[in-house]
């Protein structure tokens, strides 16, 4: 007799509520602060596999800094690091609400996810090179970077560094260890680890950090960015965002509820953590501590930084129509502003009225540099980079076809 079968199906993952639903993050485990062990310097991935499904965090519900992690930032390091993600944050907001007044064409927030970025670019040194995605405007920012060029960058107006030739916030910086942002999701991870044999092979002794969000690790460069950084031992840091939310998709698609994002490196050898992206205490020592891990020639780690994504995704996204209501103000690991501020203030440093005034002072530099990017142009007013520009610095020497098309065109 043959045995019968039942039909095939596939199994599709479902995110923990719904639009309508109340928000719930009971499944979320959520390890105390200072709970997790900090690694030798020189650990083997084979000797920190449980680093890769627990989470390092610092700052505790009172505030304060707490188990093997803390200890690294001084108050003048913390207070700058509260300042950029304020910065950041009063950044976003004047832009989208440039967005919505026809000034640019689109804009990502990185709202809930600031601790990432500017944490993390204060582990680095000058001439390590980030392959970003959208979402790490923070690295600039916490780097120094002028906010009148992003803005002018934003409203490609006469001034935009790019002279229009990338959509807004894909900024490029090469001085200040920025590599071009591409809108093709997932193409970077591996060429940052390129870089980083460069730099190698070069006998240098810069770093290469990539950035992918949780979404993007199902493209097949991530799993080849992975595949070279083992074989070669590549003087890279490979961060995931973990936001929760790839568009409009739930982060359960990207991984198929097999585990955590950092538990796949260990198929390829690579020493993987997991890291609270919304304590800044935490993302700067986890970054510290790869970074001199590569610097020392001991290869490459994987980051998983656990955030949430506050906003939707792009201006083009109304996160309402698939996730529920309050989500964001539900998430667990709360906003990382205001944890590091509690955090100050638990120390002495800090009080509610001067973080109100720095408000003030942060909103106010923010539209000095909204003023003067603007008297540049913007997406419907003033100078635009000139047509020209089209032809110019994309061969070191142009050929003759595109000399032709310069010239049919007026240029």
């Amino acid at each position: 007799m043959h045995k019968a079968f039942h039909p095939l199906s596939l199994h599709v993952p479902e995110p923990g509520c719904r639009p309508g639903d109340e928000p719930d993050f009971s499944e979320f485990v959520i390890p105390r602060a200072g709970e997790a062990r900090k690694p030798a310097h020189d650990a083997t991935a084979q000797s920190m596999r449980d680093m890769a499904f627990s989470i390092v965090r610092v700052l505790n519900k009172e505030g304060e800094a707490v188990g093997p992690w803390a200890g690294d930032l001084a108050i003048d390091q913390l207070k700058a690091g509260l300042r950029h993600m304020m910065v950041l944050r009063a950044f976003d907001a004047r832009m989208l609400m440039a967005q919505r007044q026809g000034k640019t064409s689109f804009y990502m927030q990185s709202l809930g996810e600031e601790a990432v970025s500017c944490a993390f670019r204060m582990a680095l040194k000058d001439g390590d090179m980030n392959f970003p995605t959208y979402r790490q405007g923070g690295l600039l920012i916490a780097g120094g970077y002028p906010m009148e060029m992003m803005m002018n960058q934003i409203y490609s107006n006469a001034a935009d560094p790019i002279k229009g030739r990338q959509m807004p916030i894909m900024y490029s910086a090469k001085d200040h260890g920025f590599f071009s942002i591409s809108g093709n999701l997932g193409t970077q991870y591996i060429q940052a680890v390129g870089w980083a044999m460069a730099s190698a092979i070069a006998g240098d002794t810069k770093i290469a950090t990539a950035w992918i969000g949780d979404g993007s690790t199902s493209t097949s460069d991530f799993h080849a960015a992975l595949v070279f950084a083992s074989t070669y031992h590549a003087p890279v840091v490979l961060n995931v965002v973990n936001n929760q939310w790839a568009i409009s998709t739930f982060q359960g698609m990207a991984r198929g509820e097999a585990a955590t994002f950092a538990a796949r490196g260990h198929g390829f050898g690579i020493p993987s953590l997991r890291v609270d992206g919304n304590d800044y205490l935490a993302v700067h020592a986890v970054a510290k501590w790869a970074a001199d891990r590569a610097r020392s020639g001991l290869g490459p780690t994987l980051i998983e930084h656990v955030t949430y994504r506050a906003g939707g995704h792009s201006t083009s996204d109304d996160p309402s129509s698939y996730r529920a209501k309050g989500e964001s103000s539900a998430w667990p690991l709360g906003d990382p502003i205001e944890r590091l501020k509690t955090h100050l203030i638990t120390l002495g440093e800090w009080s509610t009225e001067r973080h109100t005034q720095a408000e003030t002072e942060v909103m106010d530099e923010v539209r000095a540099a909204q003023k003067a990017a603007e008297a540049n142009g913007t997406l419907t007013s003033g100078k635009s980079p000139s047509s020209r520009d089209i032809f110019e610095e994309v061969y070191a020497e142009m050929p003759p076809h595109l000399i032709k098309q310069r010239q049919e065109a007026g240029y």
